[in-house]
């Protein structure tokens, strides 16, 4: 029944993800009604730690953005490209890495990828080789974030009751994850470096080019954000966005700083994040006079709450199910972690594959790594294995690249797994993995 059950959830998940974004969340309401009053499963407890740190890193981002602190940075990263032009294929997906890590979510991607390919296509480089890579690279960053949602997951109490990670703290994971998820780029930007054909030699681009119209457009048109004057205040609001992140850095360093009352526990740093978050948004707010009427018109906030509607369905069913099926779930698969714990990594990629978020694998796969007893710090060095859903082109920032490119070298392939993404995103997370592992065994 069990095994019917778990089946009943991939296909809701499934179906889920058909429609995507929302869909995927509101879809999974349809799993939960089911496995409660259908199935008699206990209710378990929504993911609202993970939704509020969400909507306070989005709230924040979203202001920077309104108050063109996101436009200032993209022209800092679009001068920097196009000094380097030539170094295109290891530049462009650095930046959007970069981006990523500052902004806790991989979704500014959207601004910057159009100027990559942009550069790429006019020094005659083939816009797949960077393009397809930053778009993994956005999201591979996620776990050396310090303000991103799958990072504070792995600062919950349950995690820390784990041995070996009684005093496991923010600086700890970034010094695995932020080293490991940055080299697994740098070998996937070395391997896409030699991928694919050359322009002059790629059929399809070339039969394109037959088009008068489409020639023209496509080499007498530049994509730049260069050309716009943004205020002061767009300066401003990074350096105070900028701010926030040292500040959450000293107070995970420093947990005396967040330890209120005697004989108290230091407040746990998913309460920071979205404390911090939401009082420098605010910051940003009244410094920079952005009006509040811009703000829910952004990509950032608009993506950041699709991505929390999603992971509320998802992680709710998700858990809901794990929780009921656990003791059977753990006899099953203790002996095979605990002959070879890396095989926990195959788990997480999996239920990547399906969720489409690295914070909802980690809600969904963190209950059962610690109820199985899984070594700490294998726990932390597979943390970069919780991004897997390249896998399934489907992601947004997978398809807008694909549209960006108006070459057509960045594509899905006619066999459908055969796509621009798969081999920079496997490249990216085995090393990130084996880095991490490799890591956590000397900082944690």
């Amino acid at each position: 029944m069990l095994i019917a059950e778990f089946i009943f959830m991939l296909m809701m998940l499934y179906i889920g993800s058909r429609y995507g974004g929302i869909g995927l969340g509101v879809v999974s309401g349809i799993g939960i009604l089911v496995e409660v009053f259908i199935l008699r499963m206990p209710p378990a407890g929504a993911p609202v730690d993970v939704m509020l740190i969400i909507i306070a890193v989005v709230s924040c981002a979203a202001i920077l953005e309104a108050a063109g602190g996101l436009k200032y940075m993209l022209q800092v990263a679009e001068k920097i490209l196009r000094k380097n032009p030539k170094r295109i294929t290891f530049l462009g997906p650095l930046v959007t890495f970069s981006l990523s890590i500052m902004l806790g979510t991989g979704h500014a991607v959207y601004s910057i990828m159009p100027i990559i390919g942009d550069i790429a296509l006019k020094n005659k480089i083939r816009p797949e080789r960077p393009m397809a890579a930053a778009s993994v690279a956005s999201q591979l960053a996620l776990t050396g974030s310090p303000i991103a949602a799958v990072v504070a997951c792995y600062l919950g109490k349950d995690v820390l009751q784990l041995p070996g990670l009684e005093d496991l703290n923010l600086l700890h994971i970034l010094a695995v994850t932020f080293p490991a998820t940055l080299l697994g780029t740098i070998a996937m930007s070395i391997y896409s470096n030699f991928r694919g054909r050359e322009l002059e030699d790629d059929k399809e681009y070339q039969r394109r080019l037959q088009d008068p119209a489409y020639r023209d457009q496509i080499l007498n048109t530049t994509k730049t954000t260069l050309n716009e004057e943004l205020p002061f205040g767009a300066k401003l609001s990074v350096g105070i966005f900028l701010l926030s992140l040292v500040l959450i850095v000293l107070i995970a360093v420093f947990p005396e700083v967040r330890t209120i009352g005697e004989g108290a526990r230091p407040i746990s740093m998913g309460v920071i994040i979205q404390m911090m978050m939401l009082g420098f948004g605010a910051i940003i707010l009244i410094t920079t006079k952005t009006p509040v009427n811009k703000i829910p018109n952004g990509v950032v906030f608009k993506s950041g709450m699709v991505a929390c509607i999603a992971i509320f369905g998802i992680a709710w069913m998700s858990n809901t199910y794990f929780a009921y099926a656990m003791p059977e779930f753990k006899a099953a698969i203790t002996g095979m972690v605990n002959d070879a714990p890396w095989t926990f990594a195959l788990a997480l990629f999996a239920v990547s594959v399906v969720v489409n978020s690295q914070a909802a694998t980690a809600k969904i796969m963190l209950p059962v790594a610690i109820a199985i007893g899984l070594p700490g710090p294998v726990l932390i060095g597979l943390m970069p294995a919780t991004y897997a859903y390249f896998f399934i082109p489907n992601y947004p920032s997978d398809i807008a690249t694909v549209n960006f490119d108006v070459t057509g070298t960045t594509k899905i392939g006619k066999w459908y797994f055969n796509h621009s993404f798969m081999v920079p995103g496997l490249i990216g997370v085995v090393v990130a993995c084996c880095v991490g592992l490799s890591l956590a065994e000397i900082v944690i």
